[in-house]
């Protein structure tokens, strides 16, 4: 087998000519009480730490012949047992996607399935016992390498364990379908394979991974690999018995697909195939034909491979992961300031929240101003209630808590609390004369060197700033909420935005661990902006006459992360209203002031539904105060319609210069309104659908989907 293998993958490196490829190193030791000699093969590409070990197929064919080495020990009975483990804090974190997008034809994808199983399946056909060692990030391919093991460690310090194909468009085709269920049952499986990846590519900490039975033993991470030497030393003379609980493989397996059907139905709405794909291969693994799943595994990797959502999420993987952290335009970073102090203006819940997150990621005093002491000491109260929080849940100890809890304080007087900032954001009602008075006052008693920054979704910065002495210093930081989840952070330059305040709030969005996007003082910036034009043409079909349920899933087919109507409530309808009617006054002829909508927040109303056993319907009292013209459009009009107006949109924005490329816009609607990964972004998708064509002329990405710079 293994000559059938090597020259497999020898035929495969044909196609990956840029593989960074991993050395599988051999070397021996005698464990710990006499335990015997023991072979562990390291995962490490050590001529190029900056990058993580991943597995193409030169990497793979390397694997395979230290597996050659070993295979022949421990048939001599010169070696007790096996283990695999990783390069300081990797581990190894899957197939090399640079070259799988690059593969044309399905028997090529269909090559790298199969490689891939050929050599994970010898680890567990030695004569020996087979180790793991999960020492840093693992995922994909390097937690399947792992499952075909006989057992597994983790370290505590492990930041990320996943198996993440199907965010990316992909199923676990190196055995994570067929194993993981098998090891730790159908229902802890379907929650690591689709509900994590569909929940934006959750990752799993090292606790995690021990407590869902994937490892066997969790070791800190100082003196993992010696503390996992000495638990294999131990299982090997049989002083440790790993026990693994039985696996229902009853009707539990079947409720733990359906969940997984119903998450997948709730995410893409199956407008993308891979979720569906892996819980196919998951429920016919029930039977723990582990072959037969391996099979299922690599027909499905093949035909995803070569379908277009792979090269979809790989093009959404790249913006987050590359262009995302040089973003477009910023200034030299040597430009900016340090920021030792920062001033909230506000003490409302975003504000807060906008404080507790300067408090955690910079760890310096954060000050909080508001019009009364009421509300300043609620402001506090919450930064201080959420620290018990995280304390409650063992994310920091009681000395970071206690010292938090020390840098946040509030008072009334701006004067007291800003004097010595570096920045000041102001979160405050979205009224451009309120904000202007903010930052009069602000200006005032803040030092001269003092960034000042708003955190507004639509005003324009540059008149916020205009009757400032010193508008160069004044800057968008516009966040998406809730703030400590999307990672969006529009970074806003107004006319007179000067390059050290604009690398200050770019240094500073670093440190906050934001997406930062540079983005041209227009209305409603970038997201709101489209989300506006989108939402703005559903309620205009809906006013027309289109009923509502016809209108809302017209845009399903989209896979979008909630329905049009309940984004509008997770916004607010007074919010989504008060910015149709900024940009109805900057562009009258394309966004208009819904009065259905004003209507509804005229009465209070939280949005379009009631809610019965958690399904939207809509509610009565929204129903009576809908007055709707008699022009209904069927589900594939108001889609055309609603796309055709974010195409002209999109086409406007760039055309105003407001990002640098279509990239930052795609960059801006996955991070900051949960676009789905598997349409690689809003502008490949309506090049794709032919949509950019018919609007505008012309595609928004030249070479496509897989050519997009990183």
């Amino acid at each position: 087998m293994s000559t059938t293998t090597a020259e497999l993958l020898k035929g495969a490196a044909e196609l990956f000519p840029d593989e960074v490829v991993t050395s599988a190193h051999v070397r021996h030791l005698e464990l710990p009480y006499g335990a015997g000699r023991f072979a562990l093969i390291t995962l490490d590409n050590g001529f190029d730490h900056t990058k993580p070990t991943t597995f193409g197929p030169g990497s793979l064919a390397n694997l395979n012949a230290a597996i050659d080495q070993v295979e022949k020990e421990a048939a001599e009975g010169s070696i007790v047992g096996v283990g695999v483990t990783g390069k300081p804090f990797i581990f190894a974190v899957g197939a090399d996607l640079k070259g799988v997008e690059l593969l044309k034809k399905h028997e090529d994808a269909l090559a790298i399935g199969k490689g891939g199983h050929e050599v994970f399946k010898r680890l567990a056909g030695l004569a020996v016992p087979t180790f793991a060692y999960y020492n840093g990030a693992a995922m994909g391919g390097g937690v399947e390498v792992g499952l075909h093991c006989t057992y597994r460690t983790v370290s505590k310090a492990l930041p990320a364990f996943s198996l993440p194909e199907v965010f990316l468009g992909l199923v676990p085709g190196w055995g994570g379908c067929t194993l993981l269920p098998n090891l730790i049952g159908a229902e802890k499986a379907v929650s690591v394979i689709i509900e994590n990846s569909l929940n934006q590519n959750r990752q799993l900490k090292g606790k995690q991974v021990f407590e869902l039975g994937i490892a066997d033993a969790l070791f800190e991470g100082a003196d993992f690999l010696e503390q996992s030497l000495i638990w294999t030393a131990n299982v090997l003379k049989g002083d440790v018995t790993v026990e693994r609980p039985a696996i229902d493989r009853g009707e539990a397996w079947d409720q733990a697909v359906a969940k997984g059907r119903f998450i997948a139905d709730s995410k893409v709405h199956g407008a993308a195939p891979a979720a569906y794909r892996a819980l196919d291969i998951i429920a016919a693994s029930k039977d723990g034909d582990l072959q037969a799943g391996f099979d299922a595994e690599d027909s499905a990797l093949a035909d995803l491979i070569m379908g277009g959502e792979l090269r979809s999420g790989i093009y959404a993987f790249n913006l987050v992961q590359k262009r995302a952290k040089r973003p477009a335009g910023a200034p030299d970073k040597n430009l900016a300031r340090p920021v030792t102090k920062v001033g909230v203006v506000g003490a409302g819940l975003m504000a807060s929240q906008l404080a507790l997150l300067f408090l955690r990621r910079l760890e310096v005093p954060v000050v909080l101003t508001d019009i009364d002491q009421e509300r300043v000491d609620k402001g506090v109260g919450y930064v201080h209630a959420e620290i018990d929080k995280l304390l409650a849940k063992s994310r920091i100890n009681q000395d970071k808590a206690n010292r938090l809890k020390g840098l946040v304080s509030g008072v009334l007087d701006k004067a007291e609390g800003f004097s010595d900032a570096d920045f000041i954001i102001e979160a405050v009602f979205e009224e451009i004369g309120v904000k202007q008075q903010v930052f009069a006052e602000v200006e005032a008693v803040a030092p001269a060197h003092a960034i000042l920054a708003t955190n507004t979704s639509s005003l324009s910065v540059t008149e916020m700033a205009s009757k400032l002495k010193h508008p160069e210093r004044v800057v968008g930081f516009h966040f998406f909420n809730p703030v400590a989840i999307l990672p969006l952070l529009e970074i806003v330059r107004g006319e007179q935005t000067d390059d050290v305040s604009l690398a200050t709030a770019f240094g500073v969005a670093r440190k906050l661990k934001k997406t930062a996007v540079l983005v041209k003082d227009a209305p409603a910036f970038v997201v709101n902006r489209i989300l506006t034009r989108f939402m703005g043409e559903i309620q205009n079909v809906i006013d027309e006459g289109t009923p509502v349920a016809v209108a809302e899933k017209a845009v399903e087919p989209l896979g979008l992360p909630m329905s049009p109507l309940v984004l509008l409530e997770l916004v607010g309808p007074a919010i989504g209203l008060h910015v149709s009617e900024t940009l109805n006054r900057a562009f009258p002829d394309r966004f208009t002031v819904s009065e259905n909508l004003a209507a509804v927040v005229k009465a209070g109303k939280r949005g379009f539904y009631v809610y019965d056993s958690g399904k939207p319907e809509l509610d009565p009292e929204v129903a009576a105060l809908l007055k709707q013209g008699d022009v209904a459009l069927t589900e594939e009009q108001t889609r055309d319609r609603v796309l055709d107006a974010v195409a002209q949109e999109i086409g406007l924005m760039l055309d105003e210069g407001v990002v640098a490329e279509a990239q930052d816009i795609d960059l801006c609607l996955i991070t900051g309104a949960g676009w789905p990964f598997h349409l690689g972004g809003i502008t490949p998708y309506l090049d794709r659908e032919g949509v950019s064509e018919r609007v505008n002329g012309k595609k928004f990405l030249a070479q496509g989907v897989a050519s997009v710079p990183a």
